[in-house]
């Protein structure tokens, strides 16, 4: 382990990083142009402490999973990931056989769009960036790790997954969200990672074995959903999906669809982050 160039890595990363690239407010006060170390430790889920001593060399070495944590929180590209490993003493996991940074155009236009909620997400259903509306609709997706990251696992396997939607929408957005995967399987038809994924789904839910069964094939691109927010409540919404040409990548941009909703997400707005509820799920309205 090299403390040293860890240390200084992990710093030049985290200046490198603005608060809107991961869905965090621009505030007037910030002195530093990155992420603060608290801001750091929350998008990776640890403590400040340990932040800290990572950034003074005085750590004990970081396991694979708190690697893993500090990537994505960094928005890490693959090379600097693995580099990231190499100076922790570790071996890089393999890569996903998808690019798991967002496109810089993709994050320009999640700048662009201001107050209009938007995200980029993988073809699995990872969320890779965020603006900040839609760090306040949907909390934040990048915290979770290993299988959980794809909004299709979690649906199968954790309930709070679908808080965000209806009872009675839910059947249906079980259907899309199975008939959008095997449209993925076919086009990453042998990889690993997505073969791979399908395979624990299988063994993990047999709700999914029963939709899987049924050979649904959608590409989802646009759309109108209900969502239900722990703090405005009841919002309707279209979603507009726009693909990358090697539909690797999508970026989601949601827009209120009725003079209500647009009230309730301009109250959001004006809440911001204070109060905001631990258990939010962090799942996208894909």
């Amino acid at each position: 382990m090299e403390r040293e160039q860890l240390a200084d890595f992990l710093r030049s990363r985290r200046e490198a990083v603005r608060p809107a690239d991961v869905g965090l407010p621009d505030g007037p006060r910030r002195r530093t142009t990155g992420l603060r170390r608290e801001e750091v430790a929350m998008l990776a889920g640890m403590s400040v402490d340990y932040v800290v001593r990572l950034e003074q060399g005085r750590s004990s070495q970081p396991s694979a999973q708190l690697l893993g944590a500090l990537a994505r929180a960094l928005r890490l590209s693959e090379d600097e990931r693995a580099h990231l490993f190499h100076l922790a003493g570790h071996r890089p996991p393999p890569a996903d056989g998808v690019a798991r940074l967002a496109r810089a155009g993709l994050v320009r236009m999640l700048d662009l769009l201001g107050d209009t909620p938007a995200l980029v997400l993988s073809d699995l259903g990872e969320v890779l960036a965020q603006n900040r509306t839609a760090f306040l609709l949907n909390g934040d997706p990048t915290r979770f790790t290993g299988d959980r990251r794809y909004l299709v696992y979690r649906w199968f396997t954790d309930p709070e997954a679908r808080a965000a939607a209806p009872e009675e929408d839910r059947e249906e957005r079980t259907r899309q969200i199975v008939a959008d995967l095997r449209a993925t399987v076919g086009r990453r038809s042998g990889d690993p990672a997505v073969t791979g994924l399908v395979e624990r789904l299988h063994a993990v839910s047999a709700e999914f074995r029963r939709f899987w069964a049924a050979h649904e094939v959608a590409v989802r691109r646009a759309d109108r959903k209900t969502l239900l927010h722990p703090r405005v409540g009841r919002l309707l919404m279209d979603c507009e999906t726009l693909v990358t040409p090697d539909q690797g990548q999508q970026l989601l941009v949601l827009t209120p669809a009725d003079v209500e909703t647009r009230e309730r997400l301009d109250l959001l707005r004006v809440l911001g982050v204070q109060d905001f509820p631990t258990g939010t799920t962090g799942t996208p309205a894909r």
